[in-house]
């Protein structure tokens, strides 16, 4: 796309049917604020200029858009309707020339081929505007599109539309490509003479009609693509389109999922070929999973890295953790933050790792919490073992190397070091390194009172 466009995404309102103290365009769609699904559908028009217009709760927008250096915004204050939301725009882009290609931000689902086609279609009419429109089966709520002889003349809000207005199926999206030469002079003949007492940038289209410059619209052939979230119904209606759309894009490039209505798979989110994924699984932010894989049911994967081959148990919990080729998590696994589980090791039911690295072909099978630890290849972690990792203000860090062998009930007093091929025996409370190939415990030697169970069943029945 030519250097000469310009966006500007309307996020100023404060979207009161939400119910929320959050600005509307900052809820969630599928891992990603729907701004950001604007965003993203806008940077295909490889614009010069992004310029997203605040209002409501305008400092979280602002710090929430501080990493997109090509991105300004401005404040409208207060909020008096899209022409004058359009108006707050004029200090950044006057002067400047081309096409300004208006986006809402809570308009998620516009595609970047049709925004292409919108600012297309709009050079080669030479137009003035550009009206992104749609037929739709119900249009209540929405502003309907007026012609005359096939050609547009006027765009009039519900509030405003006569009975006979408002029968219209073709409605306005909200979306517009505009020439920036004649736009700003043309916004300050807009009046706010509505039932909303506000200044409507659809007025714009009776402007240009009457200066007999060429308005021309683009009909969006799905209508989902320019549905707007004014509420949470709304937004759970959305984000199931959203799901969908993943779901059938990883299904097309060899992706198994068994049942697709309750697998839940966030925006950013990349499965290799071959993968399976079974009911009840959520996979969300940055998480990457490789090919041959399978999550089994109701897992729950976030910003985590998994290799090939990798088999994840049901009811398992991985956030910022990283599995390599052919290891095995699970049932019932938690993963913590930083926990690196190496190549064909298994972590087991009932299994926590936090900020612990797993060696190769090492296994922690069952019933185990490892903390702040560096567990070297083909160790061997008892069920019950628990690495004391916290001395009540400070964090400590064990190392088990190569080759070790942690018995069933044992505790780990970090800071600690089990050498190479160290055996601990069960039960034992390690509070001193052990040297590499040592034995360590530290239970007495077993003493078995004879008739003791006898006695004490006699004295509890005298009482």
């Amino acid at each position: 796309m030519s250097l000469d466009t310009h966006v500007v995404v309307l996020a100023a309102g404060q979207g009161t049917r939400m119910k929320s103290i959050m600005p509307k365009v900052m809820h969630q769609l599928a891992g990603l604020p729907m701004v950001d699904h604007v965003l993203r559908a806008a940077d295909a028009l490889r614009p010069s200029t992004i310029t997203v217009v605040v209002g409501h709760k305008a400092e979280t927008i602002r710090a929430h858009l501080k990493g997109r250096q090509n991105v300004r915004t401005v404040v409208q204050e207060p909020q008096l309707g899209t022409a004058h939301a359009l108006q707050q725009t004029e200090p950044v882009l006057a002067g400047l020339s081309g096409t300004l290609v208006l986006l809402s931000g809570d308009v998620p689902l516009l595609r970047a081929s049709t925004l292409q086609r919108l600012a297309e279609t709009h050079r080669r009419a030479n137009a003035a505007a550009t009206v992104a429109t749609a037929t739709v089966e119900r249009p209540y709520g929405y502003g309907r599109v007026v012609r005359t002889g096939g050609r547009i003349v006027r765009i009039v809000e519900e509030r405003d539309a006569s009975p006979a207005e408002r029968q219209i199926r073709e409605i306005n999206s909200g979306i517009y490509a505009f020439d920036l030469a004649p736009l700003f002079e043309a916004l300050r003949g807009i009046a706010s003479q509505n039932a909303q007492g506000e200044f409507y940038l659809t007025d714009l289209v009776g402007i240009y009609r009457r200066r007999k410059l060429p308005v021309e619209t683009l009909p969006v052939t799905n209508a989902d693509e320019i549905r707007g979230i004014n509420s949470r119904t709304e937004l759970a209606e959305v984000s199931r389109l959203v799901r969908q759309n993943k779901n059938e894009e990883l299904m097309a490039a060899g992706v198994t999922l068994v049942d697709p209505a309750t697998t839940y798979i966030d925006a950013d989110v990349e499965v290799g070929p071959d993968t399976v994924i079974h009911p009840g699984v959520v996979l969300e932010g940055q998480t990457r999973i490789g090919p041959a894989c399978e999550i089994q049911a109701h897992v729950r994967i976030v910003d985590s890295t998994l290799g090939s081959h990798v088999s994840v148990n049901s009811f398992c919990l991985i956030v910022g953790a990283s599995v390599a080729n052919g290891a095995a998590v699970g049932p019932f696994a938690h993963l913590r933050p930083e926990s690196v589980v190496g190549e064909k090791a298994k972590v087991g039911n009932f299994v926590e790792l936090k900020k612990t690295t797993l060696g190769a072909g090492s296994k922690a099978n069952h019933l185990a919490y490892l903390g702040d630890a560096d567990i070297g290849a083909d160790v061997n972690i008892g069920a019950g073992t628990i690495i004391c990792n916290y001395d009540g203000q400070t964090k400590h860090q064990t190392s088990i190397e190569e080759g070790a062998f942690i018995g069933s009930d044992t505790q780990l007093i970090a800071p600690v070091t089990i050498g190479r091929g160290a055996y601990v025996g069960t039960g034992t409370t390690v509070r001193e390194d052990v040297p590499p190939g040592a034995l360590a415990v530290s239970a007495g030697k077993q003493r078995n009172i004879e008739g003791w169970v006898a006695r004490k069943r006699g004295t509890a029945a005298k009482s």
